[in-house]
């Protein structure tokens, strides 16, 4: 072996030795710290249950899968504090809060009122109206008032009536005139008496036959029987009903004349029960008609009938106008506007807060940044967009208004996992022979489902 290899020999044993002692000391080092004591790792959140990733009811104790292959749901003890808070209550991240469009609003005291608009139909005032009738039987003479929608005056003459009761009864008259004047001188106190007793039932009997106070007088002091007598009109209106013509025999069922007075008019509305808590007698009313364009009129509620309509099932309400100038024609349709009182510190949210499910209503309140809760409400009066709260929300608190139905999906899904983890607490608690038995889902992981 000559020098050079042996040098080259010796480089490769020392190489060698060097190389073994160094995986030697790796050797110990990992020996080492596999006998030293590890680092002790977080604990991880152990789960209560799993549930079903689209049915919250259906649970099970260890992770499973669903018929479609869907991986269950984890469901820990302390999700977060949703379940220390009241029940449904949601936190929701606030970048998700800005991204599905929440928004919110102070519930406030303030004054709510409302106009009810309504169609109106004018009739005439009942309580101006005068038919007319005669107190006995005879012809019509001389009619003066023949036309519908003639205007007549308190205590003109309409026509005029021949009865032979008017003319026994004027004679009746004419002789107890003349008795009482033969027996005025009697020396007996109970004829006279009796003399003008006779006299006195003579003429009331013809004035309660309607025989006018001007010719009473006439007949006294001409002495003569008159064959027609006038019938008179009671008071002053329109003519709007005739039931007679001259030469017409009539009785006492005979109409005459309806005579109404058009100063005064009456306006039916139909109300629909939504609005009847609104309104009350006296409240303001303004009216507009087609036939009249730029002017309003000016009325009261003045009646409120106690029964609803069997057809429309509103109820009737009257309303009553001054008529001065004859604008407002019966059976005319006319636009009414009812002023209802304000009805004052009312707690007031949007309607659109509100979500309505049936049996009751509710809203969520923010309770704190990303944090809402349910509420159960009791509704007032709504008018003009704006809800009266009775009860379930105090004024100054924050009220959602937009996307509070995706916040309502989610607090029933809070809810219900709040309600299984109670159960699943319930279970652990109860001893092993009194807890149900559960049914399992064979294959797919023993899902099972919580009653």
């Amino acid at each position: 072996m000559n020098k050079s290899q042996l040098i080259f020999a010796l480089g490769l044993l020392a190489l060698g030795y060097l190389g073994g002692q160094w995986m030697h000391s790796s050797t110990a080092d990992r020996q080492t710290n596999m006998t030293a004591p590890a680092t002790k790792a977080p604990a991880e959140k152990m789960p209560l249950f799993y549930r079903h990733p689209m049915n919250p009811q259906i649970t099970s104790p260890q992770p499973a899968k669903d018929s479609m292959g869907m991986d269950y749901i984890a469901v820990y003890a302390a999700v977060d504090d949703a379940l220390t808070s009241p029940s449904g209550t949601v936190r929701i991240d606030p970048v998700v809060v800005q991204n599905i469009g929440v928004r919110t609003t102070k519930a406030k005291l303030g004054s709510l009122s409302r106009t009810i608009r309504a169609v109106g139909r004018i009739g005439f005032d009942e309580g101006g109206m005068f038919r007319l009738h005669p107190k006995t039987e005879g012809w019509v003479t001389d009619i003066r008032v023949d036309k519908r929608g003639q205007q007549v005056a308190a205590d003109e003459i309409l026509l005029s009536l021949y009865s032979p009761k008017l003319v026994a009864s004027q004679q009746e008259y004419l002789l107890s005139l003349s008795h009482q004047q033969i027996l005025a001188s009697s020396p007996f106190e109970e004829i006279r008496r009796g003399a003008e007793a006779l006299v006195n039932s003579s003429r009331q009997r013809l004035l309660l036959m309607d025989a006018p106070e001007h010719q009473i007088q006439e007949l006294e002091r001409s002495k003569q029987v008159q064959k027609n007598l006038h019938i008179h009109s009671p008071v002053a209106g329109t003519a709007i009903a005739i039931g007679a013509r001259d030469g017409q025999f009539v009785t006492p069922s005979t109409e005459l004349y309806m005579i109404v007075d058009l100063t005064k008019v009456w306006v039916y509305v139909d109300i629909y029960d939504i609005d009847l808590p609104w309104i009350k007698l006296g409240d303001p009313v303004k009216m507009t008609l087609a036939s009249v364009p730029g002017q309003s009129f000016s009325g009261e509620l003045a009646y409120i009938y106690p029964y609803a309509e069997s057809l429309t099932r509103t109820t009737k309400v009257r309303l009553l106008f001054d008529n001065p100038d004859g604008l407002l024609r019966p059976d005319m349709l006319a636009n009414v506007m009812i002023e209802s009182a304000a009805q004052a510190n009312s707690v007031m949210v949007p309607a659109e807060a509100i979500i309505r499910s049936g049996s009751q209503n509710q809203l969520f309140v923010q309770r704190a940044a990303g944090k809402f809760e349910p509420r159960l409400v009791t509704l007032g009066h709504e008018s003009d967009g704006m809800v009266a709260l009775l009860s379930g929300v105090e004024p100054g608190e924050q009220v959602v208004t937009s996307a509070q139905f995706l916040i309502d999906s989610e607090s029933r899904l809070r809810e219900a996992a709040a309600k299984m983890v109670e159960r699943m607490a319930v279970d652990i608690d109860e001893p092993m022979d009194m807890r149900p038995v559960n049914s399992h889902q064979g294959m797919s992981g023993g899902a099972h489902q919580h009653d």
